[in-house]
């Protein structure tokens, strides 16, 4: 096997949460996330990059300083790969990209969103996995993180930021400051642009257990529906 692992190390401060950062911090943060997928698509063995980050012992984080992580991978992992052919299968039959529709259907109902600015909308989807699962999604379409971090317009990295910054810390005070995985989603290196696909970050907060249900069927038992979670969030005082 062969890949890549590195640790982005988010602030000095061991103390502080990318959420407890400014605004303009956590652009240099997007920034080096976008520098080190961008350094790493330059080598040909890699086939698709990883940026999570595990916030507390729930979620699986070993380290206490605030970090982030990046895998560069030889393949498509397997959920990445159902993700993309569901999303094209989706746009084989409608003509259109599933995310652009989720979009499109969230801000006609407004019942699901949490927060929203010029460049990005965050809300907590149809049917979660888990109890307040958050997504954060471009408004405009595109389908690879990197393409879309390095547009000229740096009005992209800014909004990202601060609704990052927003939504973490409104789960952190309306939760009681909770384990959670952070995940950016994005289509496999050097494609070209895909209509069909949708970069995007999921936030999942670590309220319930995964036990041998989940494990054996791939089904989640949510206990909150996504209504009532983005409703919390929204009212949360930050």
């Amino acid at each position: 096997g062969i890949g890549a692992h590195e640790v982005i190390i988010e602030t000095p401060d061991h103390y502080k949460e990318i959420c407890d950062l400014d605004s303009a911090h956590i652009e240099l943060v997007i920034k080096a996330y976008y520098q080190r997928y961008v350094d790493l698509q330059g080598d040909s063995r890699f086939k698709y990059i990883i940026i999570f980050r595990n916030y507390g012992k729930d979620a699986g984080a070993s380290l206490e300083h605030p970090h982030s992580q990046l895998i560069a991978l030889p393949i498509v992992p397997k959920r990445a790969k159902e993700e993309l052919r569901g999303a094209k299968q989706y746009f084989d039959y409608r003509g259109r990209c599933v995310f652009c529709d989720i979009i499109t259907q969230e801000l006609e109902e407004k019942k699901r969103i949490v927060s929203e600015n010029e460049s990005f909308l965050a809300f907590n989807p149809f049917t979660p996995r888990f109890p307040f699962e958050t997504w954060i999604i471009p408004r405009e379409h595109c389908s690879d993180f990197g393409h879309y971090a390095q547009s000229k317009d740096k009005k992209n990295i800014v909004e990202l930021a601060k609704i990052l910054k927003e939504v973490l810390l409104r789960i952190k005070v309306a939760l009681g400051d909770p384990s959670y995985n952070f995940i950016l989603h994005s289509s496999p290196l050097r494609e070209k642009e895909m209509e069909s696909y949708h970069w995007h970050i999921e936030i999942m907060p670590r309220l319930v257990g995964v036990a041998g249900f989940e494990w054996g069927s791939g089904f989640y038992i949510n206990p909150t529906a996504p209504e009532k979670a983005a409703e919390c969030l929204r009212d949360v005082k930050v």
